[in-house]
């Protein structure tokens, strides 16, 4: 079901990413790096580390304190890598009660040009069978994870972190689907493995996602009787939740993340 308005309150900014598809000149692509960036003091204390799992893959893990087990994010980063932005995001969400995953699709790499981070993100795209062995083993860590409740785990991403949100829902069970301006796809064979809700958050003059491919999207899932929330936010572009993007929209990001929190509480909190 989708959804089109204009929303006027700011609380806090998310990081997001800049375009990936198709290219755009680099001053339209903003730099995280060069920006202040507000960090949104989490509601609840929490533990963060390093681990390495699966073929040596070695991410970011948060996770609220505690007994007991907790429902769990997996996050993927932008086309600027896990950057700490991301970690900053992580650690936000996992103030709401949220065991989250960064995963670092990068081997370690965090891209300080445009012309790094397309490099970047393309070498992932073009290896798209380690890159879904990556995000499948996170799905398995976490599901062997002790604290970690196995049937409540979902993903999300900012732009090539979207698309890779959706690529992951294409190969793998999940709780709950999380995408903010990812590639799309809307052939419904591939995407009838969804049987789980999903949220997407597009710009309406995103010229690299367009209003279309969002209604084809949306039309597809519907079709397949998959429960959705598709937000349209008029008037920005593409990586409007992004701080260091010309384009961003503080009040429209802010509603964005309500609603997906909102969304994450309702699917994983049962």
């Amino acid at each position: 079901m989708k959804y089109s308005f204009i929303i006027l309150s700011v609380l806090f900014l998310i990081a997001a990413c800049t375009q990936i598809e198709p290219e755009v000149p680099p001053d339209l692509q903003g730099d995280e790096h060069g920006t202040e960036v507000l960090v949104v003091e989490p509601e609840e204390a929490m533990n963060a580390e390093w681990v390495t799992y699966g073929d040596n893959f070695k991410d970011y893990l948060v996770k609220p304190l505690g007994e007991g087990r907790f429902p769990a994010v997996i996050m993927i980063h932008e086309w600027w890598g896990l950057n700490q932005n991301i970690k900053n995001m992580a650690h936000e969400l996992a103030g709401q009660g949220y065991v989250v995953l960064a995963v670092d699709l990068f081997d370690g790499k965090v891209a300080e040009t445009p012309e790094e981070a397309r490099g970047y993100s393309s070498k992932a795209r073009n290896n798209m069978d380690r890159t879904l062995w990556h995000l499948k083993s996170a799905v398995s860590f976490l599901r062997e994870s002790d604290f970690v409740s196995k049937d409540n785990i979902a993903s999300m991403g900012w732009c090539f972190g979207g698309g890779m949100s959706l690529q992951l829902s294409l190969n793998e069970d999940l709780a709950a689907t999380v995408i903010y301006y990812g590639n799309l796809e809307t052939n419904e064979s591939k995407l009838s493995n969804i049987n789980w809700p999903v949220l997407g958050v597009f710009g309406e003059e995103d010229t690299g996602i367009p209003v279309s491919s969002v209604n084809e999207f949306d039309a597809a899932l519907d079709d397949l009787g998959v429960e959705n929330e598709i937000y349209i936010y008029e008037g920005v572009g593409h990586a409007f939740a992004n701080p260091s993007n010309p384009g961003h929209d503080p009040e429209k990001t802010e509603d964005a993340w309500k609603k997906t929190v909102a969304f994450l509480d309702r699917n994983l909190k049962k």
